[in-house]
């Protein structure tokens, strides 16, 4: 089984990126599964539903959220129609599915979101709520599992791969839209701290530079915009998954809006 993870998705830069290359990447890859973060794909805050259906179309088969999940308030009838999940460690009653299961050539494939406590909202401990998460998926003999962390620490990204690790496929870190360099297969499971984002790579975290200099320089915020125009990138991790749900192999891929492309692969180990 082969998937595809892509981080943030930033606004209408990170959208035209997957317009452009996701359909391509997917027959040259085979790819068997897309995952994403939604969470910054419309101006930067939250999913609308045209958005929405637009990603779906250009080949994404389920979405993630984080902390904006809930900013447009389409979100709300769209979990109850398309395959978008929020992170589990908000409050049951919360709008929307923390977990997904789907078929991928005859394998359930369970795919988890959960986010991270530093800096976030309040929201349920995201390590025991996974830890148990996981054993009960296990029991019910499902191999494959995919989490995304939607978290600011990459000490928490990193204790949740230790717990987790020997009883999942892949941990991908999303949130701080800045790509890490330690993608690895440890145990089996694929990990990477942050995947980084698809959209503008030109200003600060996807958008305009403006008031994030404004605001560091002088005190004063204000809206984060995303540019009109930018120079952007592609960011995803193509990984492959065995009967038994560890991974056998993984490669980050970026691509930039000039059309060069840098890929590196998993380093292989265990601890």
């Amino acid at each position: 089984m082969r998937v595809a993870f892509i981080g943030d998705i930033v606004g209408k830069p990170g959208r035209d990126m997957l317009k452009t290359h996701l359909q391509k990447m997917k027959i040259e890859y085979q790819l068997d599964l897309v995952i994403a973060n939604y969470e910054n794909a419309s101006h930067g805050f939250g999913l609308t539903k045209k958005n929405c259906e637009e990603l779906l179309d250009y080949g994404i088969d389920v979405m993630t959220g984080g902390n904006h999940s809930w900013d447009k308030k389409d979100i709300f009838e769209l979990y109850k129609t398309k395959p978008l999940i929020r992170p589990i460690n908000y409050p049951d009653n919360s709008p929307g599915k923390g977990l997904i299961e789907i078929d991928i050539l005859g394998n359930s494939v369970a795919i988890i979101n959960v986010m991270g406590n530093y800096t976030m909202p309040m929201v349920d401990n995201p390590f025991i709520i996974v830890d148990k998460v996981v054993d009960e998926l296990k029991d019910r003999g499902i191999k494959h599992i995919i989490i995304d962390i939607h978290a600011e620490a990459t000490s928490e990204k990193i204790t949740m791969m230790h717990i987790v690790k020997d009883r999942v496929s892949a941990i991908f870190g999303t949130h701080t839209h800045v790509g890490t360099d330690d993608l690895s297969i440890i145990n089996g499971c694929c990990y990477l701290s942050d995947v980084g984002l698809t959209g503008c790579r030109d200003g600060v975290i996807g958008m305009d530079k403006e008031i994030p200099i404004r605001r560091s320089l002088t005190g004063v915020g204000g809206h984060f915009n995303i540019p009109k125009k930018c120079q952007s990138i592609f960011q995803l991790v193509i990984f492959e998954l065995n009967k038994d749900g560890r991974a056998t192999s993984a490669k980050k891929i970026k691509i930039y809006d000039n059309s060069e492309v840098v890929i590196f692969d998993a380093r292989i180990e265990n601890y």
